[in-house]
């Protein structure tokens, strides 16, 4: 069956860094666009990152352009989010997301929290 697997998650102090990893199987990785996904207390479920399927185009929130990357390695099925820079607004379950045409496939998400 289709699984998708965070982990990395953990508490950080501002300005420090995580990556989060997601592990994929049950379906056919390489060609589905990868994404991560994020919610806070209280607020809605924001897409922070976009990877294609090749690995080739990503894209990123304007809230964390220039501190998050986004890669993929497709011969291990694996999405990777480097965090860096992290604000106390990073705070938030991240989520892996996998999405081709109309199907859509979630992670049971991991907690990131920076604080001091």
């Amino acid at each position: 069956q289709v699984q998708l697997v965070e982990s990395g998650g953990g508490l950080v102090q501002p300005g420090g860094s995580l990556r989060l990893s997601c592990a994929a199987s049950g379906f056919n990785f390489n060609t589905y666009t990868m994404k991560w996904y994020r919610q806070a207390p209280g607020k809605e479920r924001e897409l922070v990152a976009t990877v294609s399927s090749g690995g080739g185009i990503t894209d990123y929130a304007d809230s964390v352009k220039g501190r998050f990357t986004i890669s993929r390695d497709n011969a291990k099925n694996t999405v990777i989010l480097q965090m860096n820079s992290l604000k106390p607004e990073d705070t938030a379950v991240y989520y892996c997301n996998a999405r081709r045409s109309i199907n859509s496939y979630w992670g049971q998400g991991t907690q990131v929290t920076v604080s001091s």
